[in-house]
């Protein structure tokens, strides 16, 4: 059994314009690791993003400003339903994504706020509400919007350079996804984990954000370099994770794991800070999620299913959206997640 590591990835030569693995080594190097990655463990950090520190400082004090609003005001901007908008403390359990549930039902004990895509984002495009629906912004926090705006702007390019990567990396054309993600549903979840006393109980184990994989296509990650992320390795041990100074954290949702017939994996993690002196150490985060088209097939890509091996049937970007959702807010376990919810259920 090898280490269990996350490798650091420059993604740079990627953000050179006309940049290609066809044509540049360094661009050559860096689809190799990312196939590598993306094989063995299912996770990678990147530096070389290009994410500007005004961008990520701002970021940063736009989920303190939020956050730090009081509770009554914070749920002003509760939606029921939909995945937008502030979700309080024990209000979700991302492990009944896959069908594995907690004692309490919805146990999480982390809060947060998701912005993403909505119908008018793509102009002339008829699209489904439910899978774009409206954001909202809190007026109670003034520079949240601003701010919030300008990270998805810089990250979203982001998100596009890494897929034409892994495009690459699959040796695809760099273009080979783009009639699959040219209307994405993309949603960024701000996630706060330092809750003001009484806001939950410390008494027994807390479960921060439970077992899971994530949903779409690919996750891009800023954190706090603070304890409590874990992977789940193929050793069926929990490694904690925690990003270097300045890189991303990038892994793989089930979109990829289904069009690869898990040649590429999309790996399951938690995140549970610790309890230092009675009170949860302080963490945040935001994870923005590219998940692809809501009409976009996920199906075998060329070349990935291996000779004898069962491709995962046939399932929209949508469809499965709505699938895993419905686990993580209201409990309902989606039909395929026995493999998943069976190696959550035998971790050590």
């Amino acid at each position: 059994m090898t280490e269990f590591s996350i490798p650091t990835i420059d993604i740079g030569p990627y953000l050179t314009p006309g940049a290609s693995a066809a044509t540049d080594e360094d661009c050559a190097a860096a689809a190799r690791a990312i196939d590598e990655a993306c094989r063995t463990v299912g996770f990678m950090q990147i530096v070389g993003h290009g994410l500007s520190d005004d961008a990520i400082a701002g970021l940063a004090g736009a989920i303190d400003e939020f956050f730090g609003l009081p509770p009554e005001t914070k749920s002003q901007y509760r939606r029921i339903g939909e995945n937008r908008g502030y979700a309080p403390p024990k209000s979700e359990s991302l492990s009944m994504s896959l069908g594995v549930a907690n004692a309490n039902m919805m146990n999480d004990f982390y809060e947060s706020f998701t912005i993403g895509t909505h119908a008018s984002t793509y102009p002339g495009v008829d699209l489904p509400v439910d899978s774009y629906p409206d954001n909202t912004w809190p007026d109670a926090a003034p520079g949240f919007r601003p701010a919030v705006q300008a990270y998805w702007d810089e990250v979203t390019a982001v998100s596009r350079v890494m897929l034409r990567a892994c495009a690459e990396a699959l040796g695809l054309a760099p273009d080979h996804f783009e009639p699959l993600t040219d209307h994405s549903i993309d949603a960024m979840k701000m996630n706060n984990y330092a809750l003001p006393p009484g806001a939950v109980e410390l008494d027994g184990d807390l479960t921060g954000m439970g077992a899971h994989t994530d949903f779409g296509i690919l996750t891009l990650l800023w954190a706090d370099r603070v304890a409590g992320l874990e992977v789940l390795g193929d050793d069926g041990v929990w490694h904690p994770v925690m990003p270097a100074d300045g890189a991303l954290l990038i892994n793989l949702g089930d979109a990829f794991a289904r069009w690869t017939s898990d040649r590429w994996k999309s790996t399951l993690h938690r995140v549970n800070p610790p309890v230092i002196d009675g009170r949860i150490e302080r963490r945040r985060s935001a994870a923005f999620f590219f998940d692809g088209n809501h009409d976009a097939v996920i199906e075998p890509l060329p070349g990935t299913l291996a000779d004898g091996a069962e491709p995962y049937p046939p399932i929209t970007v949508g469809e499965h959206l709505d699938a895993k959702i419905a686990g993580m807010k209201r409990g309902v376990a989606p039909a395929d997640a026995a493999r998943e919810a069976a190696r959550v259920l035998n971790a050590g």
